[in-house]
C-alpha cells in the first residue's frame, strides 16, 4: 500500500505536541521546511541482508516512532533494498493502527550509490552493467568508482521511484544525492559542477512530481577534508548550482555528515568559505539556512562501549556510554538531528531515554575541544 502526502509543519508539530509531555525543551527541532523533528532519529545501515534483519529492523522502526522518533533515515544501497523495505512496512503497520499520521513522520533516503536488489549477486559488476547500463539508465561514462556510483538523470528517477515502492510513500520528504563527493574524486572539476547540475534539476523535477519534498547531500568526506582534498565538497558552490538551477525557489535543503566524540570535523574543521569568512560545516550550513543531520553517533557501535574517557562528568544525565555519545552528538550547536543506528528495541529503548533530558550546554560541548 502506497502512503499518500508528507511530512509537513502541522503534521509533525502535532507528534511532537502529543509527546511533550515526556520531551524535554529542546528534543524537537525545526528544519529548514519548518518542520519538527526529534534530535534523536534512527537509522538502518547496519546488518545483515536476512529475514531477520529485516524482522529486527521493522519492530525497531515501530518502537522508535511510537516513543518519539519522527525522523527514519535510510538510503537505497542499505542491505541492498531491504532496509528500505523494512521501514516500509513498519510505517505501513503503524498508520493503519493509527498511532500516528504520514503528515507525522519524515523520511529520508538517498541515491548515488547503485544498488542490489535483496542480495549481493553472484557477478555484481555484470549485475550492474545488465541492470543499469544495458536498460538504458546510465553510459558507463557517467559512473564512478568501478561502476558503484552514478548521478546521471534517468538512474536518478529510478532510484527515486523504486525508493518510494519500498518505502510505500507517495513522496519522500529528504532525497540526499548519496557520497557525491565519489564523482569528484574521478573526475575533473568541470565534469563534476556539470553532473551536479544534471542531478539538482533532476531533484527539482522530481520536487515538482511530488516524488520528494525537498533534497540535499549526504557526504562521508566531502565536507570533512581540506579544501585541497580531491573529496573536498564546497557548500559555497552547492548552493550556488542550487540557485543556478532554480533560484531562491530552490528545494537544496539539507546536508548530511558524520559527526561523533572522534570525527569532530563537521563542528570543528574551519574549511567552508563563505563570502570572506571561513567556517565549519555546520557552521557554513546555518548561514545559509540549511539544515545539518549527522550520521556516524556512536561510530558504528564503537562509542556504545568504554572506548572514550570518562565522559560522565560532562553529561551527568546520561547514563550508558551510548547516551553520553548521543547526548554530546545532539547537544552541539549547529546540529538538528543525530542519527543513530538502531536494529534492535532495546537499543531504540535505551536511546530514546535521552527524551527527558535537556539538551547539554553549547559552553559543556565546547570545552570538549582543544583550545576551547
Amino acid at each position: 500500500m502506497t502512503h499518500h502526502g508528507c511530512a509537513t509543519p502541522a503534521g509533525t508539530a502535532a507528534y511532537a505536541q502529543r509527546h511533550a509531555g515526556h520531551a524535554a525543551d529542546g528534543y524537537f527541532r525545526s528544519t529548514a521546511a519548518g518542520l519538527s523533528v526529534s534530535s534523536i532519529g534512527i537509522g538502518t545501515y547496519l546488518g545483515e541482508p536476512d529475514a531477520a534483519t529485516d524482522e529486527a529492523y521493522r519492530a525497531a522502526v515501530e518502537r522508535a516512532l511510537a516513543l518519539g522518533c519522527n525522523h527514519i533515515d535510510t538510503a537505497i544501497n542499505y542491505r541492498h533494498q531491504r532496509s528500505e523495505r523494512a521501514i516500509g512496512q513498519a510505517l505501513h503497520a503503524a498508520i493503519k493502527r493509527g498511532d500516528m499520521a504520514r503528515e507525522e513522520v519524515v523520511i529520508a533516503t538517498k541515491g548515488g550509490i547503485a544498488p542490489y536488489d535483496g542480495a549481493v549477486p553472484d557477478d555484481p559488476r555484470r549485475w550492474i552493467y545488465e541492470a543499469y547500463i544495458e536498460s538504458g539508465l546510465a553510459h558507463p561514462n557517467e559512473f564512478a568508482a568501478n561502476y558503484q556510483h552514478c548521478l546521471a538523470p534517468d538512474f536518478l528517477d529510478e532510484m527515486i521511484d523504486r525508493s518510494r515502492r519500498n518505502l510505500g510513500v507517495d513522496t519522500i520528504d529528504i532525497y540526499y544525492l548519496h557520497n557525491p563527493e565519489t564523482q569528484h574524486i574521478s573526475n575533473t572539476h568541470d565534469t563534476f559542477r556539470r553532473r551536479m547540475l544534471d542531478a539538482f534539476e533532476t531533484l527539482e523535477a522530481a520536487v515538482n512530481r511530488q516524488h520528494i519534498a525537498a533534497y540535499g547531500v549526504a557526504t562521508w568526506t566531502g565536507f570533512r577534508s581540506p579544501p585541497d582534498a580531491p573529496d573536498y565538497l564546497s557548500l559555497t558552490e552547492l548552493v550556488g548550482l542550487a540557485f543556478e538551477v532554480a533560484g531562491d525557489e530552490n528545494h537544496f535543503r539539507y546536508i548530511q555528515l558524520p559527526y561523533n566524540l572522534m570525527m569532530t570535523e563537521a563542528f570543528a574543521l574551519v574549511n567552508q568559505q563563505v563570502s570572506d569568512e571561513f567556517l565549519s560545516p555546520m557552521a557554513a550550513a546555518e548561514s545559509f539556512g540549511i539544515t545539518v543531520t549527522t550520521s556516524a553517533t556512536l561510530k558504528q557501535g564503537l562509542l556504545a562501549g568504554p572506548f572514550m574517557a570518562d565522559l560522565s562528568p560532562y553529561f551527568p544525565e546520561a547514563q550508558t556510554h551510548a547516551q553520553r555519545a548521543i547526548q554530546f552528538a545532539r547537544s552541539t550547536p549547529g546540529n538538528t538531528t543525530a542519527l543513530v543506528g538502531m536494529s534492535q528495541v532495546a537499543h531504540v529503548e535505551e536511546n530514546l531515554a535521552l527524551m527527558p533530558v535537556a539538551l547539554t550546554g553549547a559552553d559543556v560541548i565546547r570545552s570538549l575541544f582543544a583550545g576551547e
